[in-house]
């Protein structure tokens, strides 16, 4: 049959979008074939009484990678946002990430030296040397009391079971700063788009054909003669129908609320580090910009979930041992396929930031066109 597209792909989220724009921008003819009824995947963003909500949740977008931040620069203005998330333990409020805002609350001390001094105490009386578990490493890390406070019960929503029950190999290390300083990332380059996420992915994919609602999976046959070569971004255990097994993830459930008044938390994102609230944090989106909405605001509470293949979407790959070993099974599989292509987050079963995604999408355009 003929060739209608040089590239066909499936998922018109960041990877997908970014990947499309560099081919299209090259001359190459591209169709994007997206399951649900809008654009942006997990940074889709709807617009509600001018407030940009992120439907997915919170995405601040940072990177070190000047290129990169020039890249996405070209479909937005930025606004100058510095993620500088609390968390809330038993009704007290302590700044994110761990710093001496932090241990002045916890310790009633005010110097980095005093900081330490409290932090090693705690360690060395916990006598850990060889941790077997994800409590064991954190409190050979940083102590009991930021664990018990802060890590326990967020991680162990998270994660859906004790972190005694956890790998140590989960855990390589937690970022403590011994400054005052509430900046939550190290990277030099941070904001949140004026006008949203789903807004760059629709200039990304100006002038390509676009198909929403659709779901590539139940005609793949009749797809695969769309286009010479196929890039598909979903789950790459599903493309297979499971054949070795199903990969793990954890999922997500969100729940917005509408509310009329004038500021719910004060924060953009609070966490809720309590293992018995059910919810892991509530974003409050107003505060991602600023000057907005005046009286009426959007939150959203975000609960950490089980993944079912039947009742919702995947989110974080489970990347343990007995994972990793299954998805190169079926890496090994895909490439007795040469029309097909796995990218983004769940094709690579892999954990990816903004900036991973886009830098992998670019990479993978420039083999493409390479090639």
């Amino acid at each position: 049959m003929t060739k209608y597209y040089d590239y066909l792909i499936v998922g018109a989220g960041l990877f997908g979008a970014t990947l499309a724009y560099k081919l299209k921008k090259a001359g190459k003819s591209v169709i994007v074939l997206e399951k649900r009824h809008h654009l942006g995947g997990t940074v889709h963003t709807e617009e509600i009484s001018g407030i940009q909500v992120h439907m997915y949740g919170a995405h601040i977008f940072r990177t070190s990678n000047k290129g990169i931040w020039e890249f996405i620069n070209q479909f937005a203005e930025f606004n100058g946002f510095v993620n500088s998330p609390m968390a809330i333990y038993q009704d007290e409020i302590y700044n994110l990430p761990f710093n001496m805002n932090t241990f002045s609350k916890l310790f009633n001390i005010k110097t980095p030296q005093e900081a330490k001094a409290v932090i090693e105490r705690e360690i060395k009386a916990a006598g850990i040397s060889e941790p077997n578990n994800l409590e064991e490493k954190a409190i050979s890390l940083v102590g009991t009391t930021i664990y018990e406070k802060l890590i326990k019960g967020y991680t162990g929503k998270q994660w859906g079971k004790p972190c005694r029950d956890l790998p140590a190999s989960i855990l390589n290390r937690l970022p403590v700063r011994y400054i005052y300083d509430n900046n939550y990332y190290n990277e030099r380059y941070q904001g949140i788009p004026l006008g949203g996420y789903t807004r760059i992915i629709e200039k990304m994919l100006d002038g390509v054909t676009i198909v929403t609602n659709c779901d590539y999976l139940k005609e793949k046959e009749k797809y695969r003669s769309f286009a010479d070569k196929i890039i598909y971004t979903g789950q790459i255990d599903k493309y297979f129908s499971y054949c070795f097994g199903e990969l793990e993830y954890r999922s997500l459930k969100f729940e917005h609320f509408n509310l009329e008044e004038t500021n719910y938390q004060g924060n953009a994102v609070i966490n809720y580090t309590e293992y018995e609230v059910p919810y892991t944090r509530i974003i409050e989106h107003k505060h991602f910009e600023f000057n907005l909405c005046p009286n009426f605001t959007v939150i959203t509470k975000e609960y950490p979930a089980s993944y079912d293949k039947e009742k919702n979407e995947p989110y974080y790959p489970i990347n343990d041992e007995k994972n990793t070993a299954l998805y190169n099974k079926y890496l090994e599989l895909s490439k007795k396929d040469p029309q097909v292509i796995f990218g983004g987050r769940l094709g690579m079963y892999k954990y990816f930031d903004m900036t991973d995604t886009i830098d992998a999408a670019l990479k993978l355009a420039e083999s493409l066109l390479n090639d």
